[in-house]
């Protein structure tokens, strides 16, 4: 089907496709660049998760430095997490997320960047968070993503994820995109490969599944 609207290019492509096309390939935010607006309107207020994330705060070192990977907004991840006295780098493909956190945290080091490629992966944490995130990127870039927080924990450094126990696939709510979780046995797999041993599950009030894990001494 062309488009009736643009003068098509030499190769029969029209600029606008060609812009589509484009876009579609450079957004990393796996569809949330577009509807930043409503997913920080569903997260604001939001305490869902929260006591989970304090509990699992409070087993990382007094003013430990935490890596949150896929901030979004910040809320209520990153808040919950700085309440509780830890140093917080966070970051998101998403640039009109990236810019809401900037507003909401100003203090807080934050990078507009995909996790498949960020640069905080060369750098050392206590612990490492990725809530809501891990479902929505392919599965080989799940792999991939157990191994870079593997690498960017200190010995006894924490990891806390989510996604359901069950592997499945399913839709987006917001995005309409394709979502999957490789489920409790797989992800359980590729923590022992990492070097990272799965010491606990926690399901929030939201019914969110947890999978907390801690990096083996060296």
């Amino acid at each position: 089907m062309s488009c009736p609207s643009i003068a098509p290019s030499r190769n029969g492509e029209c600029a606008g496709c060609r812009h589509r096309k484009h876009a579609m390939i450079e957004d990393r935010s796996n569809g949330y660049d577009a509807i930043a607006d409503a997913f920080v309107a569903a997260r604001s207020g939001s305490t869902t998760g929260r006591a989970v994330i304090r509990r699992w705060a409070a087993s990382l070192p007094a003013g430990g430095t935490v890596v949150d990977i896929g901030c979004g907004s910040g809320e209520p991840v990153t808040a919950a997490l700085i309440d509780a006295g830890l140093a917080v780098s966070a970051l998101d493909a998403s640039p009109a997320l990236v810019a809401a956190f900037r507003r909401r945290f100003p203090a807080v080091e934050v990078a507009c960047e995909p996790a498949e490629r960020s640069r905080f992966f060369g750098r050392r944490f206590d612990g490492a968070v990725a809530i809501g995130l891990m479902f929505l990127l392919p599965e080989n870039a799940q792999r991939a993503l157990v191994g870079r927080v593997a690498g960017a924990l200190k010995p006894g450094g924490r990891f806390l994820f989510t996604a359901p126990r069950q592997a499945r696939a399913w839709d987006d709510v917001l995005t309409g995109r394709r979502s999957s979780s490789l489920g409790a046995a797989e992800y359980g797999r590729l923590l022992d490969a990492a070097g990272l041993d799965l010491i606990a599950e926690h399901v929030d009030e939201g019914e969110n599944h947890h999978f907390e894990a801690r990096k083996r001494a060296a």
